[in-house]
């Protein structure tokens, strides 16, 4: 007769996570956006059959059968400008209606948010990575190296983020950066991604530098380094697998909050760069036209908003799972 292996600690709580009703709600529905925006050449071209990153000022389309202009002459005020057509509600034809260029919002807003995903989930990968080293190296060796990476924390913690952020872009999307043989050009996507990276680096390297100090305290450690074990083998085999629970629950969250710095930044035009979109961009391209259409602006700023929301209902998931602790103290049993 042979006994069942009991499950492992990483199986337990993905059985656990997906138990986790909105958790897996959440996940499922960021999995849908993801899939969704990573369709956008396959809807721009086989169904719109639109470029949108091409101005489209003479363009038509088919509406209700009849073909009709993507822009016509303003007939408010002065009569000066254009205005955009409105949502059709047809997929082939300007689902979201146009912006003030003729393009096509729904293409736009589905390779938007391929830039805005892969900027935050980059980022917020590449700022717990950075931020992992920085805390277990601060809190574990201590002494002068832990002083002088927590002054060093300090400092851009002291910076106000969108301040600071926006000073780096400005700084960046002028000279580009260039560390050593590796080279980005201005207008790449890279350059948001590591300003957004390196701004939060603190915000998730002091809570890991402070459970890291806990751990070095803790009895298994304490007989770990008595019996001789080198400092790497310590590091590596007692306290890296203490933290990256925590490392997992700060990547959904901070995906979504680095979602949200890279919209802003794109707003205010000191983010991703022409020609490429995310959603942040085409908040700005319709902020001229609120009134009119806003569909052009309501609609990326709702799918920011639902899938920030879903990340952090997915953060706090693997948070409860990870840490089953942490309901308990925050008051829920």
């Amino acid at each position: 007769m042979t006994t069942a292996r009991p499950a492992g600690p990483w199986r337990t709580a993905m059985g656990q996570l997906a138990r986790n009703r909105p958790a897996m709600a959440a996940a499922g529905f960021f999995v849908l956006i993801v899939a969704a925006c990573l369709c956008a050449p396959l809807y721009a071209g086989h169904v719109a059959h639109t470029d949108p990153f091409r101005s489209a000022v003479s363009g038509t389309t088919v509406v209700g059968g009849k073909t009709v202009p993507v822009l016509t002459p303003s007939t408010t005020g002065l009569g000066l400008g254009v205005t955009p057509i409105g949502p059709t509600w047809d997929p082939a034809h300007y689902f979201l209606g146009a912006d003030n260029q003729g393009r096509d919002v729904m293409a736009r807003l589905l390779y938007g948010g391929r830039n805005s995903l892969f900027i935050g989930l980059t980022s917020a990968v590449l700022c717990c990575l950075a931020a992992a080293v920085l805390g277990i190296v601060a809190g574990y060796a201590g002494g002068w190296l832990d002083g002088v990476i927590s002054r060093v924390l300090d400092v851009v913690w002291a910076f106000p983020v969108y301040l600071l952020a926006i000073c780096l872009s400005v700084v960046l999307l002028t000279n580009g950066l260039r560390l050593g043989p590796v080279t980005v050009r201005p207008g790449s996507l890279w350059v948001p991604i590591a300003i957004i990276a390196a701004v939060y680096v603190p915000y998730v390297a002091r809570p890991l530098r402070g459970q890291v100090i806990a751990l070095r305290n803790r009895e298994y450690i304490l007989a770990a380094i008595g019996s001789g074990a080198p400092v790497t083998r310590v590091m590596r085999r007692e306290v890296v697998p203490n933290v990256l629970p925590t490392v997992l629950v700060f990547i959904p969250l901070m995906t979504a909050l680095n979602m949200l710095t890279e919209s802003a930044l794109s707003f205010l035009s000191v983010g991703v760069q022409a020609p490429d979109a995310s959603w942040g961009t085409i908040i700005n391209d319709g902020l001229g036209l609120l009134y009119t259409r806003p569909a052009v602006t309501i609609a990326p700023g709702l799918l920011i908003a639902l899938t920030a929301a879903a990340l952090n209902v997915l953060g706090d998931g693997v948070r409860d799972t990870l840490d089953p602790g942490a309901r308990v103290r925050g008051g829920v049993v």
